[in-house]
């Protein structure tokens, strides 16, 4: 690679920690020979249960190089968000929620598609080239491309891990037409430890590196239509938008360093919030608490139907007449998660 390419590079670099990622690493779009096979035991063991999407587009989804055949190289880049609190303290407040760290203050990939494209109108301006950028809403294999560029390797969650960051980051990529000098790709540093199966609340890993998403209470939360199996309500705990158990417990958080994009922070409302103010949203007021905020995907049905699957787990008498007044909700999944609830909480004064 010549000293043009390497000083572009270094130039790319260091724009990309201005804009405020961690971490930029660079490998081709063809660096991901593993991920068909994979994939395609995944969608064959149904275990995308209703992500129909994930079944559509394989022959992009499983090599980059057939999305868009021109592009040579593929920055990918990471943000932390790591939070500056024990996510899994708010576990034991079972009469309030938790949200996943990702999702208590602005859609993540609102703020990083602003971040990429200045990447790649910096790229374009001093390289030329053509580019395209992703955030998490097209079919490109980020995970096994950001452990071909050396950001960190897909742990026995599934999710990719850093020895810089942990498990706290979000992914994004930048494709170019243009070739530039790329980087080693990243080894496994699990070792024996497998904290992220053990915490799991549902058994979510059938063994080390395969997740079936159709028992992964964050699938179950926000992928899943309809009403979540009835043995699996009770195991959500108070679990009302995605789950990072498996994220949390892992021990290379250590080396991560809080997040710098305030938009990232935790929402104050948003942190540990009371679950019969939730439960008592309509479609307006679900709208406008949520507005940019990545909850507001799922709709208010689905968000009730979580939040009522919650209180039915908080054992707490007071709810019981939140969950009540819901067993006749317009929306059906709502109207079945009120009288589930309802049927597990005493009735009554608490004692004490």
């Amino acid at each position: 690679m010549d000293g043009d390419a390497d000083r572009l590079k270094a130039g790319l670099v260091a724009e990309a920690g201005a804009a405020g990622f961690a971490m930029a690493r660079i490998c081709r779009p063809w660096d991901v020979p593993q991920v068909p096979a994979r994939l395609r035991d995944f969608l064959d063991r149904g275990r995308h249960g209703q992500m129909a999407w994930l079944a559509e587009r394989v022959a992009w989804r499983e090599a980059p190089q057939v999305l868009w055949p021109e592009a040579r190289s593929v920055l990918m880049l990471g943000e932390s968000y790591t939070p500056d609190h024990d996510p899994l303290e708010a576990l034991a407040a079972r009469e309030r929620g938790t949200v996943s760290v990702y999702a208590q203050n602005r859609d993540y990939h609102d703020v990083l598609k602003k971040k990429l494209k200045r990447l790649a109108r910096w790229l374009v301006a001093e390289g030329g080239g053509d580019v395209k950028v992703f955030v998490d809403t097209a079919p490109v294999p980020e995970k096994p491309l950001g452990e071909a560029a050396g950001l960190g390797w897909q742990g026995k969650h599934t999710n990719l891990v850093s020895r810089q960051m942990g498990s706290w980051f979000f992914l994004g990529s930048v494709f170019t037409t243009l070739d530039l000098p790329v980087d080693r790709a990243e080894s496994d540093h699990c070792g024996s430890c497998r904290a992220c199966l053990d915490i799991c609340p549902t058994d979510a890993f059938p063994a080390p590196y395969q997740l079936d998403a159709r028992r992964c209470i964050s699938y179950l939360t926000i992928e899943h239509r309809g009403p979540v199996a009835p043995e699996l309500r009770a195991k959500m705990g108070n679990r009302i938008y995605g789950c990072d158990d498996c994220l949390a417990v892992c021990p290379w958080n250590k080396f991560a360093a809080e997040a710098r994009e305030a938009r990232y922070h935790a929402r104050d409302d948003l942190r540990a919030p009371d679950l019969a103010a939730l439960a008592t949203l309509d479609d307006a007021g679900f709208r406008a608490r949520f507005s940019g905020s990545p909850i507001k995907r799922i709709g208010r049905d689905r968000f009730v139907r979580n939040v009522l699957y919650a209180i039915g787990n908080s054992g707490a008498a007071r709810l019981r007449p939140v969950a009540q007044d819901l067993c006749e909700d317009p929306d059906a999944t709502v109207r079945d998660a009120a009288r589930w609830a309802a049927a597990r909480l005493p009735s009554g004064r608490e004692p004490g």
